[in-house]
């Protein structure tokens, strides 16, 4: 007979998560600054524990009527994997493509091309970021396309996950002084929370 295994996090666990997104944000915001020569706006990091159907909830910093383009990227690493997601305003490219000297001039594919560039540098940055915290090695897959130029519900829409519960860790980067916009969400399957509680247990023990 097969027992239901509860996932949870206590207030503690969720702290010391948040504290943990929060130094990998900040490695990651430092590498897009020092690429763009920009000054990135850093929020505080939103942890929660979600079930996966509640995920356009966990996206706060994007509005529903905006139109968005986004990308995923699987990972795995010492028996804890996910996926990230990287979406983007769509109002974000002019600026995006401006300041990597595309010269302001945008199409799909190019867009595209940006929304991978930049996808690399954010997910790359903020898994390294986490892993080097939890001693863990991340590897990451290729990055897909979940939509370009559609709304919120219907680019999660397009993605099927195939478990139920996620701890979702959601990062708003916005850059001063220009229309970017950009949520990167990391979303850890149900069943590598047991493995990252003991991880964070181990550090909130020293």
């Amino acid at each position: 007979m097969n027992q239901t295994v509860t996932v949870s996090i206590t207030e503690d666990q969720r702290d010391c998560y948040q504290e943990i997104s929060n130094v990998a944000m900040g490695q990651a915001a430092d590498l897009l600054a020092r690429l763009l020569d920009v000054k990135v706006i850093l929020p505080i990091p939103v942890v929660n524990l979600i079930e996966v159907n509640e995920l356009r909830m966990a996206l706060s910093g994007i509005e529903n009527t905006e139109s968005v383009s986004g990308v995923c990227q699987g990972f795995i690493g010492n028996g804890i994997s996910g996926e990230a997601l990287l979406i983007f305003n769509d109002t974000s490219f002019a600026d995006i493509s401006s300041l990597l000297k595309y010269g302001g001039i945008t199409d799909s594919s190019l867009e595209l091309e940006l929304l991978m560039d930049v996808a690399n540098i954010l997910i790359g940055a903020c898994l390294r970021g986490v892993g080097e915290q939890l001693d863990v090695g991340f590897s990451q897959g290729h990055p897909v396309v979940l939509g370009q130029h559609v709304n919120l519900t219907d680019l999660i829409k397009a993605k099927n996950y195939r478990w139920t519960k996620t701890l979702a860790i959601e990062i708003n980067y916005k850059i001063e002084g220009y229309d970017i916009n950009c949520d990167l969400l990391l979303l850890f399957t149900e069943d590598a929370i047991g493995v990252l509680n003991e991880k964070v247990n181990y550090l909130l023990e020293d």
